[in-house]
């Protein structure tokens, strides 16, 4: 495998079908100790799992806002 002139490479068929590595899949380069690791970016996540148990205090969702109304 080469680097093109723009630093590109290609990643081979049974490779990139192996890991998943579809069109438009984005991928993340680390350096490390041996090399660099290509691995694929980790999905976005939904912004529910994101503040997922911010409302696990034992109140319901209308008290929490009523809290932070201030009522």
């Amino acid at each position: 495998m080469r680097v093109s002139e723009r630093g590109q490479i290609t990643i081979p068929k049974r490779l990139r079908e192996r890991f998943g590595l579809n069109h438009n899949v984005e991928v993340e380069l680390t350096p490390t100790e041996r090399g660099i690791l290509i691995q694929k970016r980790a999905a976005a996540r939904h912004p529910v799992e994101r503040v997922h148990a911010i409302l696990d205090s034992g109140k319901g969702t209308d008290d929490y806002i009523e809290e932070i109304r201030g009522r």
